[in-house]
């Protein structure tokens, strides 16, 4: 990067960081540090809320997933307004009438003391773990793009957000949010027109090429539980993650508990039910828009560029150059098949269509197969190398191709969106463990300002957790579906125990602990055995966002039989 990249990045950063302790410095009692004084209106809730969902794996995950499985994923979305429908006439309500801290706190007024701290801790150990891959998805790519060291880049994020988390609690989270936002959806338009403007075709020829190859997949209505983004899963798996998230994880429960009122806090679910998906589809477009240019201006063979520097650098150079001569040979040959299909466009000649379609169908699985054989140099030259390469797409595009100054405002929307996510994950998790742990449980007759000390702890307790978790951390497929597998495994177990309290009130507080302890070892029998394995003689293949609707539901009816069991048991005694 340019200096005046340097400039802009490091200045966008620093100023948020210092407007949100500006603003929110001084804290004094518990209330102002945990819920912000409970006086903030609806927008500034939304922005919240959406900052804290959008974080850097967004940015960087969401514009390579598009280019390599084009839009579909937006189906995952779908289910999310109808989420916030249910969250605001359902659970908003009660959480207001007993005026509580934490979403936890609700359960040992509907159950007992065992299964708040039990859904506390399952909060803490899903959300503290979340807050890892929240720091180190981005730091892995950021640290290779900027030529930075990886452990260095993880204190860098963690340490930004630990000291204005800290230092003004929810209303600092809140406060910078809405600078992050302006930054990071500001920052992604204008790639987006960049992106537009640089193609060699027109807007609508862009399209034609993007639907020939079967990006612009919007919808798939085919029902299939192995397939984890098609209009089915998005309105039912999704929608349980979403009620699960947002109604039960208290990173998000906290961001509408700091409204002035009721209203202003539905209000704010329902815009970021509203918004989400429009941001989602341009995010998503964006990708589409970037793959459309790469068939026009040759992409690398792999986009992570210290990996093919050191392949050039290795015994297998001579293999890697050869590759790569067969690759820019194949993307010509592509690229006529692009050209007739233009032309076979504006005659609307179907037959030609078909033909350019094939040809660009063929020569694009030859392509990912050079890409494979690469990946396998990459290996072979060091066995504990990082293959996948989608991650990396968006931001090797804004490196390679967009101006001096974009550049540096592109590096700022990866790290405030990270710097926005793990803010209100920390300001979460000090939060529960405060009021729900140490203040219920060990320390139970302190002062305010004990317990606002303890938060403040708490709060610096887990970002030093979230680094060193990222410093070790490992990630499988790519950076989206790592946090959202994370999510389904714990927030089945979760929903469940909420949809017990709020639609089963003969249900007491022993059979739901039970059937969440049941649950959650189900879930993870589930996930061990899933991809073709067999539990109890069933072959599990399913999509890990399915994980919720199997724990919500299993939960309820195993809590059901429990409670209908000990009544039973109950009489028989009498």
């Amino acid at each position: 990067m340019s200096g005046i990249d340097w400039i802009i990045m490091f200045g966008t950063l620093l100023a948020i960081v210092g407007y949100g302790v500006y603003k929110t410095y001084g804290q004094k009692d518990m209330d102002s540090y945990i819920r912000g004084k409970g006086n903030m209106n609806w927008w500034t809730i939304g922005l919240s809320i959406m900052a804290t969902q959008a974080s850097a794996i967004t940015f960087l995950s969401t514009p390579g997933q598009a280019y390599e499985d084009g839009m579909r994923f937006i189906q995952f979305y779908f289910g999310l307004p109808l989420a916030m429908i249910i969250l605001s006439v359902t659970f908003l309500p009660m959480y207001y009438k007993l005026k509580v801290y934490t979403a936890y706190e609700f359960l040992e007024n509907r159950f007992d003391l065992k299964t708040r701290t039990l859904a506390a801790l399952l909060f803490l150990v899903q959300r503290g773990l979340a807050a890892g891959i929240t720091i180190y998805a981005p730091a892995i790519i950021l640290s290779t793009l900027l030529g930075w060291n990886l452990t260095f880049t993880n204190i860098f994020i963690g340490v930004l957000v630990i000291i204005y988390t800290v230092s003004g609690g929810t209303r600092a989270v809140s406060i910078t949010q809405k600078q992050q936002m302006a930054v990071m959806m500001g920052g992604m338009v204008l790639a987006g027109i960049l992106v537009i403007q640089m193609l060699p075709i027109k807007f609508t020829e862009a399209l034609h090429v993007a639907g020939k190859m079967d990006k612009l997949n919007v919808v798939n209505f085919e029902f299939n539980l192995s397939d984890r983004y098609n209009f089915w899963s998005g309105m039912t798996a999704a929608l349980f993650l979403f009620l699960s998230y947002f109604g039960t994880d208290q990173s998000q429960v906290q961001r509408y508990l700091t409204g002035s009122t009721l209203t202003q806090s539905r209000m704010g679910l329902m815009m970021n039910g509203l918004l989400k998906v429009p941001m989602q589809f341009v995010i998503l477009f964006i990708g589409v828009m970037v793959f459309v240019f790469y068939q026009f201006f040759q992409p690398p063979v792999v986009f992570n560029k210290v990996q093919t520097e050191q392949l050039q650098n290795s015994g297998f150079r001579e293999d890697f150059r050869f590759l790569e001569e067969e690759y820019t040979h194949v993307f010509r040959e592509k690229g006529q098949d692009i050209e007739d299909l233009l032309e076979a466009v504006k005659s609307d000649n179907q037959e030609g269509i078909a033909l350019a379609q094939d040809g660009m169908r063929k020569k694009s699985q030859y392509q990912e197969s050079i890409r494979n054989e690469v990946k396998d140099l990459i290996v072979k030259n060091d066995p504990l190398a990082e293959t996948r390469d989608t991650d990396y797409v968006f931001m090797r595009f804004v490196m390679d191709y967009l101006p001096t100054g974009v550049v540096g405002l592109l590096f700022a929307v990866i790290f405030s969106a990270a710097m926005s996510s793990t803010a209100s994950e920390l300001n979460a998790l000090g939060t529960t463990t405060t009021i729900d742990i140490y203040k219920r449980s060990l320390s139970k007759h302190a002062s305010q300002y004990h317990y606002l000390i303890s938060s403040k702890l708490f709060t610096a307790f887990w970002g030093i957790f979230a680094i060193l978790f990222a410093t070790y951390a490992t990630l499988f497929e790519n950076l989206i579906q790592a946090v959202n597998l994370l999510g389904s495994l714990f927030y089945g177990t979760l929903l469940g125990i909420f949809c017990v309290a709020f639609y089963m009130k003969w249900v007491n507080g022993r059979a739901v602990f039970i059937a969440a302890i049941l649950t959650q070892i189900l879930i993870f029998l589930i996930h061990w055995k899933n991809g073709g394995g067999s539990l109890l003689g069933i072959t599990i293949d399913i999509g890990f966002l399915w994980y919720n609707v199997i724990g919500c539901l299993f939960l309820m009816i195993l809590a059901a039989i429990i409670q209908l069991g000990s009544a039973r048991g109950e009489k028989v005694v009498e």
